[in-house]
């Protein structure tokens, strides 16, 4: 073996009891394992592993490292969490596929999730492209973890037809089709939408069902951003159930909560609505982070009509008296589409980073503390952030609630996704948090899962979601992506005044059998590639 894991605690990722095994790795996967008793396993190196839990490495199934990967080899984000794979192109914004022009728009849109991208040489402008782009890596060595990739739906419709709010021609629905195909054909899992931002938000029910059809036909999932966590969540859920039942597609509902006080104690009508989809056979999986605030950016909190036309409407929508005046009457007193139809609450909005440094002073602050400290209306304060830092402000939105959090991270369909946006001087600390969060707070302090079932979470769920037929579980021939924690000790380091700071209890981790964690400390290792879909 070219390496022996010693006396390990395997919580193997199928649900059951551990057990006390020593797995052999050879040739980047798992070539034995011997339980107690059974005859040991030689190896060219030995790790003594008693004490420490052996589990498959962990799935982000809702990431924003899209651009990460590519700018910062060590990506000890994630790589620290145990984290062995990461799913890209969520909310319906990406880069790729694209021409020139959508690439120039969509990396003005989300600037408050990547940066401006003026670090990374955009030499790609399909979904193949920037799959082979990632398993290069850095200098053909590869990236920091594996990456599966979402074509997202709000590029592919900014590519077919701008930025308007209106239905396709029959031209343009055939080349958002032609678009969505050629992705999976090219190695995408899936198609993500952004239903609360635009352009994706100006899509009907019946032009994503038709996107849906083309998913189905390759065996992939939909992860939808839906239309409200808010005042319309539950009808929002349901409309995604009824749209991809009508495709015949599965469903993965992309960080799947309910927020704002509208929705206070209403997780058990989420899960009831569920329970009874998969009851009558429908394919439905979730993710979430297990903390309540959430995290975007300020504009995407604007109503929609706002946005049409791109970035640079917006921008001059805001410069407009008339225009800027429309938009806070929508968001102070309509409740915009953007905050999902509930009126903005200025004091739950935290500004966590922003792209000009001119700016830095109103991080960690709410829009409305800011305000006051200035003598001025919040609508003011956020108006300046908006046209000053160029729509690129990230925010925390405190508006979620910790009983909601813990009854839909039991569910049986349950995974777990960080949605971790790495921007800004103070990023929500599920970027860096997520997964040895559950392990430590949820499992071993709080009982919410036991260890089997929190790991299951993580690991052969979504890697079932994925169609991966040899990841997510800790058995012979799968590859070797594992990670050694002690579960006594692991815990997030990451606090809301520390979101950086890495987890506690998680000294080893491996990718296709090599260390990109040893003794607690990242390697220089980069066995990350591009994840692919596996064909029908």
């Amino acid at each position: 073996m070219d390496l022996v894991i010693r006396g390990a605690t395997v919580v193997d990722g199928g649900g059951g009891a551990p057990y006390r095994a020593d797995a052999g790795i050879s040739g980047g996967r798992i070539a034995a394992l011997r339980r107690e008793g059974e005859p040991a396993l030689t190896g060219r190196r030995t790790l003594d592993a008693h004490g420490l839990a052996l589990s498959p490495g962990f799935i982000d199934m809702h990431a924003h490292s899209d651009l990460a990967l590519l700018r910062d080899p060590d990506h000890s984000a994630k790589a620290a969490q145990g984290v062995t794979l990461e799913v890209l192109g969520q909310d319906g914004l990406s880069y790729a596929p694209v021409d020139d022009r959508t690439l120039a728009q969509v990396r003005s849109a989300i600037t408050g999730w990547n940066g401006d991208g003026s670090d990374v040489d955009f030499d790609w402008r399909t979904v193949g492209g920037y799959l082979d782009r990632l398993d290069r890596g850095f200098d053909g060595q590869g990236i920091a973890v594996n990456a599966a990739y979402l074509i997202p739906q709000g590029t592919v419709r900014m590519h077919a037809m701008g930025w308007e709010d209106r239905p396709p021609t029959a031209g343009e629905l055939d080349a958002m089709r032609h678009l969505v195909a050629e992705g999976l054909e090219q190695g995408a899992v899936g198609l993500s939408s952004g239903l609360t931002y635009t352009p994706g938000m100006y899509a009907a029910d019946a032009e994503l069902t038709e996107l849906c059809r083309v998913v189905a036909s390759y065996g992939g999932y939909y992860c939808p951003h839906h239309r409200s966590y808010g005042a319309g969540a539950l009808e929002a859920y349901a409309e995604m159930v009824a749209l991809t039942r009508r495709a015949g597609c599965a469903l993965h509902l992309a960080h799947a909560t309910m927020n704002f006080g509208v929705n206070k104690g209403r997780a058990g009508d989420l899960l009831a609505l569920l329970d009874g989809a998969l009851a009558e056979g429908a394919d439905i999986t979730l993710d979430t982070y297990p903390y309540t605030p959430g995290c975007t950016t300020l504009v995407a909190m604007l109503p929609s009509w706002a946005g049409e036309g791109g970035p640079e409407a917006v921008l001059a929508r805001l410069a407009d008296e008339t225009g800027a005046e429309e938009i806070r009457r929508h968001l102070e007193e309509l409740g915009s589409d953007g905050c999902h139809g509930v009126p903005i609450e200025w004091d739950t909005i935290e500004v966590s980073g922003v792209s000009d440094p001119a700016y830095a002073g109103y991080v960690g602050t709410t829009v409305r503390a800011a305000a006051e400290a200035r003598g001025e209306a919040p609508w003011t304060t956020a108006r300046r952030l908006l046209i000053g830092d160029r729509l690129g402000t990230t925010i925390l939105q405190h508006v979620g609630h910790e009983e909601n959090v813990r009854a839909i991270m039991r569910h049986r369909v349950h995974t777990g996704g960080s949605d971790g946006i790495l921007q800004g001087a103070k990023p929500h600390p599920r970027a860096y948090g997520t997964f040895p969060h559950y392990l430590g707070h949820y499992a071993r302090e709080l009982g919410v899962l036991s260890l089997p079932e929190a790991v299951a979470h993580l690991t052969s769920r979504p890697a079932a979601r994925l169609r991966l037929p040899d990841r997510g579980l800790v058995r012979e021939g799968y590859r070797a992506d594992l990670v050694l924690f002690d579960p006594e000790t692991v815990a997030a380091g990451s606090t809301f005044e520390r979101p950086r700071t890495l987890p506690t209890g998680i000294p080893y981790v491996l990718i296709d059998g090599r260390f990109t964690v040893e003794d607690g400390r990242r390697t220089d290792v980069l066995a990350g590639r591009a994840v692919r879909r596996t064909p029908l």
